[in-house]
């Protein structure tokens, strides 16, 4: 069963690629703004320690994504959010799939509940805006 955790806004910064990498090409990307919306998290991007770093695929139809960012709850509490995933590129649009599975990291024993989930998410990226909308949801 999913539960859903939250919805995600992200907005990104200047793509910078690296060609010739010896796994590829890698794309970083920061992360410019972001919000989280939910019934149990509700939170914005704290700080500017966050980025989307990917390496993508040498033909080019999907990229691996190593996500990492701190989040401030509406209630300030800090909680750390990782996650892995795909980026299927679209042929046909500016509109391309995202699939992840994120995991949260917390101190604060009113978000504990996150500490133990195991989370799944899909969403798609806007690369005309460079902008992410995900929904994040547990698996129970």
């Amino acid at each position: 069963m999913l539960t859903l955790i939250c919805h995600v806004r992200a907005e990104l910064g200047e793509r910078l690629s690296l060609s010739g990498t010896p796994l590829g090409e890698r794309a970083i990307a920061e992360v410019k703004a972001l919000t989280m919306s939910g019934n149990r998290l509700n939170a914005s991007l704290a700080g500017k320690a966050a980025a989307d770093w990917l390496i993508v695929a040498p033909d080019r139809s999907f990229s691996l994504l190593d996500v990492r960012f701190t989040a401030r709850t509406d209630d300030d509490v800090l909680i750390f959010v990782q996650y892995n995933g795909r980026l299927r590129f679209s042929t046909e649009g500016h509109l391309h799939k995202v699939v992840v599975a994120p995991r949260f990291e917390t101190g604060d024993p009113r978000y504990a509940w996150l500490n133990g989930v195991q989370a799944v998410g899909n969403g798609e990226f806007d690369a005309r805006a460079r902008s992410l909308r995900y929904a994040f949801y547990a698996v129970e």
